[in-house]
């Protein structure tokens, strides 16, 4: 569903930039805006496909993960093209404990320029490129991690938000 009053944008964000904001629903069907994170670091991470094997692996080591994003502050929101019945299950089926957000429309994806070519066995089509934005409390991308080794990605997200705040990290 594309929510109305959205205007996709085309570009390629930069570190310093405002992040596009949205308002998607979760695996539980309530909707969330990003500007309602104001204040908050946020790891937005963008992926192809629910129970498939990288997008598995990379949800299982957030939540691995999850107590030191708790610990250091940092809300996670997991979005792809799925739908919010997916995101139900999949969250069910492996005990995520953060959001995931329905993309239908495409509009996030398009947004963040993560919407693009993509090659599997042989096959080129449209899809979700593997990317994540870490967010500042004033709504700025602080950081874009692209092409995501999904097994190493919660350490290096919670390595860079260590270095990222310094003096501000509570041990």
């Amino acid at each position: 569903m594309v929510e109305e009053n959205v205007k996709i944008t085309f570009m390629k964000l930069k570190v310093g930039q405002k992040a596009p904001d949205f308002k998607l629903r979760d695996q539980n069907g309530d909707y969330h805006k990003l500007s309602s994170y104001k204040g908050k670091w946020v790891l937005l991470y963008f992926y192809p496909r629910d129970n498939t094997p990288g997008c598995t692996k990379e949800a299982c080591g957030i939540r691995d993960n999850f107590k030191d994003f708790k610990k250091l502050e940092v809300e996670v929101l997991g979005v792809s093209t799925d739908s919010v019945e997916s995101h139900k299950r999949f969250s069910s089926k492996y005990s995520l404990s953060f959001t995931l957000l329905s993309d239908e429309g495409k509009v996030a994806v398009k947004n963040y320029g993560v919407w693009g070519k993509k090659k599997f066995l042989g096959r080129e089509f449209q899809g979700t490129l593997r990317t994540s934005f870490l967010i500042d409390p004033k709504g700025k991308i602080a950081k874009i991690y692209e092409k995501v080794n999904p097994l190493k990605h919660a350490k290096e997200v919670i390595d860079s938000v260590k270095i990222i705040k310094g003096g501000d990290y509570k041990n």
